[in-house]
């Protein structure tokens, strides 16, 4: 080992480049996801004397899971549209259920 001529691993750009895609969209999706869950939480626990509180806050939790899902998908380089951005709508819909019952 040289100090003055480090030498650098061979590494190919394009492994390199797939787990970068794979951090970032795991941490961007977990991130939004969290928020939504936080959105769905308070819509279940949202003060009363506002009636639409709840499901407003619950519609807003499902628009940030799409947003989540789109995002990762967009990291991937892959088309927007997709079966799987009905997964973002999870967290809205379960709030949406405990809100309403």
């Amino acid at each position: 080992m040289d100090p003055a001529n480090p030498q650098r691993p061979s590494v190919e750009s394009r492994e390199i480049t797939c787990v970068q895609q794979w951090v970032l969209s795991v941490l961007v999706a977990t991130t939004i996801l969290h928020l939504a869950a936080g959105l769905a939480v308070a819509g279940v626990v949202a003060d009363g004397s506002r009636p639409g509180a709840g499901v407003g806050l619950n519609v807003l939790a499902c628009v940030c899971g799409v947003g989540a899902v789109l995002a990762a998908r967009l990291i991937h380089r892959r088309g927007p549209l997709s079966w799987w951005l009905a997964l973002g709508l999870v967290p809205g819909l379960v709030g949406l259920w405990f809100v309403l019952h």
